[in-house]
């Protein structure tokens, strides 16, 4: 078995969890989420794998985003949950706890 393959599935759905997450926490924008992401290497992601992501959750009306002038630079794009991104970050969160344990049971 080929493990980058079985990495890069498994890292696929765990991005969008981890992106929700963060922004469930509090808005965030773009290159903040890969700055945090890339903290650990089997989440680092690049901007070209983040905005698309970030541009689905936005036609699914899971997040929102609204500009905000920068102290630091030119305006940067925040993302925010929507109430149905906060149900899906809801409904995700229960599945993780289910197979975290699942998998937990099965190193007893």
């Amino acid at each position: 078995m080929d493990m980058s393959e079985w990495k890069s599935q498994v890292r696929r759905g765990l991005l969008e969890f981890c992106i929700l997450r963060l922004i469930g926490s509090q808005p965030r924008y773009g290159y903040e989420l890969v700055t945090t992401l890339n903290r650990w290497e089997f989440l680092a992601v690049t901007e070209g794998t983040l905005y698309p992501l970030l541009r689905r959750l936005l036609k699914e009306k899971c997040i929102d985003s609204y500009w905000k002038e920068s102290e630091a630079g030119p305006p940067r794009k925040y993302y925010t949950l929507t109430e149905s991104g906060r149900e899906l970050l809801d409904s995700m969160s229960t599945e993780w706890e289910k197979v975290t344990q699942a998998i937990e049971e099965l190193n007893q």
